[in-house]
């Protein structure tokens, strides 16, 4: 099945306006609380809608056509928009915030870090991660595997990042901190600016855990600088960066706030999607058969390797479906620089533009059936770059897409390789919504493998 999309020249109407906008706040009540629902609804009212925030216009894009412009055709007509400019005060000027000129030096200086033969090593380092954090798994147990899969991400990214003795400190402190971010993030963004002066708990503790990600970060950096060795680590790659035209690196500022980009961009998605594969593996044993046939295929039953993961076919098509149909990311948001053209409307410079992958992939125009979830349409095909987007477009597509893809295919693949999960009885998914679309609370009850030749039995 090749997904599909509506033709680049076929003509658009102009667009509507979505209803249901309140006094002074516009939609972004219904951005903050119904977002998914919201977004759904303005989505079946035309490929390009009008809606407020505060008492700004904005425009969402429904059509991939229109989505690839923004994206890529006239990417040098727009910048990041106003969520990005709320987000950068907190956030520093790294990749995922920063504009033109500096975000282009700062991807040239960061994009060794992300060769791949760079990720391969990741790779390993990845599957010793998901055997640390499951060693304390029993047979028969019951565990919140969601609160298993953070934990995981959390020590994949601070290990990763930081291979030093402070890299478990590092852990503790972003276990803590970035939860309270992530779900703070979205009301500092959102909500007009007098509202976000109130004092809400949840803007406190957003401010309180931002604190505390810069001063480790700091720490960190100044750390490093000290001791003036490559340890292999992420950081030790960005001290070490020089700018190929001027020969520079990068202060300790722009380190810090790249770091915190890649640890905000690195650990909410990945923690989303991951909880994701296990929520539907969980539920699904003919799924989770299909994943563990392939894995003991790849291996003929010896341990998991990093130069496992292109033979990981139908792993990898699992991962699609559910980035497909549980992406992580509910909008994205871009804002014209100069006045731009896009389907039937003038967009005035300053005016933010809004897309949704996560109803964008869930379009049945193009994806039949889209609600199921079917790793098999993604056999024998590769995705329309239009109307597959999980890690972005174009020239700011997410620069750990590389190391996504492997951390999502392996762990998952390592996971069923030495264990099975069920879900509670009566349990409900109660999805949460912070940043990102999450499942919420998992708890499983386990089962272990056939020990794999040259280890220890599962408990």
């Amino acid at each position: 099945m090749t997904p599909s999309h509506p033709a680049a020249d076929t003509p658009l109407p102009p667009p509507v306006t979505a209803r249901g906008a309140l006094p002074l706040l516009g939609h972004a009540p219904a951005l903050l609380t119904r977002r998914m629902d919201f977004l759904q609804a303005v989505r079946a009212e035309g490929d390009l809608v009008r809606i407020r925030l505060g008492s700004r216009t904005a425009y969402v894009v429904n059509s991939p056509d229109l989505i690839h412009r923004v994206l890529v055709t006239d990417a040098r007509r727009f910048d990041k928009g106003m969520i990005f400019d709320r987000m950068r005060p907190f956030m520093g000027d790294g990749l995922v915030t920063s504009e033109h000129h500096h975000h282009r030096r700062q991807r040239r200086l960061i994009q060794p870090a992300f060769h791949r033969e760079q990720v391969r090593q990741y790779g390993e380092h990845m599957l010793r991660c998901v055997d640390e954090c499951t060693a304390d798994w029993r047979s028969g147990q019951v565990r919140y595997l969601d609160q298993d899969v953070q934990r995981l991400v959390v020590d994949i990214l601070a290990t990763t990042l930081f291979a030093t003795r402070r890299a478990r400190q590092a852990a503790v402190e972003l276990n803590r901190s970035l939860p309270a971010f992530n779900h703070g993030l979205t009301a500092r963004t959102l909500l007009p600016a007098w509202a976000s002066r109130l004092p809400l708990p949840v803007l406190r503790r957003f401010d309180e855990a931002a604190t505390r990600l810069r001063a480790m970060t700091d720490e960190l950096v100044t750390d490093h600088r000290a001791l003036g060795q490559s340890h292999g680590d992420l950081l030790s790659l960005l001290l070490s960066a020089r700018d190929a035209h001027t020969g520079e690196g990068m202060t300790d500022e722009e380190i810090r706030d790249e770091v915190i980009n890649l640890l905000i961009a690195g650990m909410e998605t990945t923690n989303s999607t991951l909880a994701w594969i296990v929520h539907v593996l969980g539920r699904d044993p003919e799924l989770e058969r299909r994943v563990h046939e392939e894995v003991h295929a790849v291996t003929g039953g010896r341990p998991l390797r990093a130069d496992d993961f292109p033979r990981l076919v139908h792993t990898r098509h699992l991962v699609c479906e559910v980035l497909r149909l549980h992406h992580p990311l509910w909008l994205i948001m871009r804002r014209a620089s100069v006045p731009v053209r896009l389907g039937g409307a003038r967009i005035p410079a300053g005016t933010n533009v809004i897309f949704s992958p996560a109803t964008l992939h869930r379009d049945p125009r193009l994806y039949p059936d889209p609600l199921a979830l079917r790793p098999e349409r993604w056999a024998g095909t590769s995705a329309s770059q239009r109307s597959f987007i999980p890690f972005g477009a174009g020239a700011r597509q997410c620069i750990g897409d590389g190391f996504a893809w492997m951390e999502l295919t392996l762990v998952t693949a390592r996971l069923v390789q030495r264990w099975q999960w069920r879900p509670t009885p009566g349990h409900r998914l109660r999805p949460g919504r912070s940043v990102v679309i999450h499942p919420g609370r998992l708890p499983m009850s386990l089962t272990p493998r056939l020990p794999v030749p040259g280890e220890g039995a599962p408990q």
